[in-house]
């Protein structure tokens, strides 16, 4: 019994320190998406993360992979509306999309799957 306690106590502190060690990295992510859509309208850009609870923060990270796919959306487009965009731009924007849903995917998988582990537990 003490075995599963400390492994789920590791796997909870290992999740926590992931989770600190994402805040308190300095976060430009709203200038690094708005550099990608300089000539798209200002509505799609992205906003920093607001502090708050954990339900926010996540909230504010699913808006941001939403606004970095309808960005990338919107370059894709306008490229092939032979618009004046360079096609390595177009393909930049596209793989941070693709990584920010992957990279999203993964969050809710290990969510998901800590909280059948803590639904699980004996009590």
């Amino acid at each position: 019994m003490s075995s599963v306690n400390t492994h789920y106590q590791a796997q909870v502190a290992d999740l926590l320190s992931q989770i600190r060690a994402h805040q308190g990295e300095p976060s430009n992510r709203a200038e690094l998406i708005s550099s990608d859509t300089a000539g798209l309208d200002p509505t799609t850009r992205a906003e920093a993360p607001s502090k708050g609870n954990f339900a926010t923060y996540m909230s504010d990270a699913f808006h941001n992979v939403n606004d970095a796919q309808q960005a990338s959306a919107d370059l894709k487009n306008a490229y092939e509306r032979g618009e004046d965009i360079p096609l390595t731009d177009v393909v930049l924007s596209m793989q941070k999309a693709s990584i920010g849903f992957e990279a999203t995917l993964q969050v809710r998988n290990k969510l998901l799957k800590a909280y059948e582990d803590i639904k699980n537990m004996p009590v």
